[in-house]
């Protein structure tokens, strides 16, 4: 089952489509939850999600996150839709700002489509810049407090995760004052080591977020 998230506004695309994983979560919290950026997506990867079922979960929730942001991801989903179509995982994909040849072909495959594009009304709370910038900012102080205030507006771990996530996949693609290549590759590897210790339940994701943003130099 594919859940396409995409349109011209890549921010809300992706912040909607982390609100929607953390919806199902809600209701199937025994679901196992893999995130799988461009450069994790091949064709024995997307194989690997479709397929899988735990001794403790029925069903694997699953984002693709901008497969189209490298051409071998991209083609590797494309060849892989109808049996992605077919999986009784639930599939998301977050692919903003889609060429008209992809966007057609992702769309007939799609269980349920969400186009959000940039001439559509913001709501109230949008991405979350603060948040992004403390991190590019190695701010751990300043980051704690962003995802305090986050949390208390009701934002979910998840969603503040994947944020992250994002924005230290961008720092290695596109560098950033205070953080080296080697640096931000670092960066990425610790969220993903977060967010699987925190599934095997060392710390809940929101507390093990606060303390890796006061652990950060």
């Amino acid at each position: 089952m594919i859940y396409l998230f995409h349109g011209s506004d890549a921010e809300r695309a992706r912040l909607k489509a982390f609100a929607w994983i953390a919806a199902a979560r809600a209701k199937e919290p025994e679901a196992a939850y893999v995130r799988l950026s461009a450069d994790a997506i091949t064709t024995s990867s997307l194989e690997e999600v479709m397929q899988s079922q735990g001794l403790f979960f029925s069903k694997m929730l699953v984002l693709l996150d901008d497969p189209f942001a490298l051409t071998e991801a991209g083609e590797a989903v494309l060849d892989a839709l109808p049996q992605l179509q077919l999986s009784q995982n639930p599939i998301a994909i977050v692919a903003p700002k889609l060429l008209a040849a992809r966007m057609k072909k992702l769309e007939g495959a799609a269980e349920k489509i969400f186009k959000i594009d940039l001439t559509e009304k913001k709501p109230s709370r949008g991405f979350n810049s603060g948040l992004v910038n403390a991190l590019a900012a190695r701010d751990g102080a300043g980051l704690w407090k962003e995802l305090q205030k986050a949390q208390r507006s009701g934002d979910v771990p998840e969603m503040l995760h994947g944020l992250l996530h994002w924005k230290a996949r961008d720092l290695m693609q596109k560098g950033g004052r205070g953080w080296s290549e080697e640096q931000s590759r670092e960066l990425s590897v610790s969220l993903i080591e977060l967010l699987s210790d925190s599934r095997s339940g060392d710390l809940p994701l929101g507390m093990a977020l606060e303390r890796f943003a006061l652990s950060l130099k």
